[in-house]
């Protein structure tokens, strides 16, 4: 499964969200997604997932466009916003049914989805009296319970606690042994532990694309890369 983002631009009135962007992504990669605020990378994955209509350029899947596949891409795309848009008003297990009848999977699914994310104990419990970690994976629940073959998590463990950090990379982990998965987040030890390639985004622009490795080697560590690649803009 393939992604080929080939000179794609975005502007917001006279702000440039993505400048002339072309990458290439392949099967059973995750990839770190990195920049500071306003960097473009929710714009990226926004594009990619089809919520946003680029201003130039074209997204390709598989090599078809989504501009005219756009239908049938999302099926096969799973999305995790950075804000986690959940109903918390319904209970775990009745959402995921929502979610699963909407995308006319057997009932079989809820259940492996459930047990798949650890959410076994608290899936009779309405959404918003869960811990801000069981949302999450409650978002990732959602985001994997048709077995998408690309995944894209914005800001996954934004503001978890350090436990809750290591079951959701966990969850990453498995997720990245069968699909394209791509990671937009600030924490340096979560590229570390989960990412074979790094993109950093800056001001719209790629100011770099290079194998974990490559993009450490000249360093002390990832913090120091990162503010060096970001600097040199």
């Amino acid at each position: 499964m393939s992604i080929k983002v080939k000179s794609l631009s975005k502007l917001y009135g006279q702000q440039k969200a993505l400048n002339n962007l072309s990458l290439e992504i392949n099967k059973k990669e995750i990839i770190g997604l990195l920049g500071p605020n306003g960097a473009g990378k929710s714009t990226l994955m926004k594009s990619i997932v089809g919520l946003l209509k680029p201003d130039k350029g074209e997204i390709m899947i598989n090599n078809l466009p989504l501009k005219s596949h756009g239908l049938d891409i999302r099926k096969i795309i799973g999305y995790l916003p950075e804000n986690n848009p959940l109903y918390y008003e319904m209970y775990v297990r009745e959402y995921l049914g929502f979610v699963a009848g909407i995308r006319d999977l057997p009932k079989n699914r809820i259940n492996e989805v459930i047990e798949m994310v650890g959410l076994t104990s608290e899936q009779n419990k309405k959404i918003k009296d869960l811990s801000k970690g069981y949302k999450q994976r409650v978002g990732i629940a959602q985001a994997i319970i048709h077995e998408p073959e690309i995944l894209i998590l914005d800001e996954p463990t934004n503001g978890l606690d350090p436990n809750q950090i290591l079951e959701i990379r966990e969850l990453i982990k498995k997720a990245g042994k069968e699909k394209t998965v791509i990671i937009s987040t600030h924490i340096m030890q979560e590229v570390e532990a989960l990412c074979s390639r790094i993109i950093v985004l800056n001001k719209g622009n790629m100011i770099a694309d290079e194998s974990l490795d490559s993009f450490k080697q000249d360093f002390i560590n990832l913090e120091e890369a990162f503010h060096q690649k970001t600097n040199n803009l």
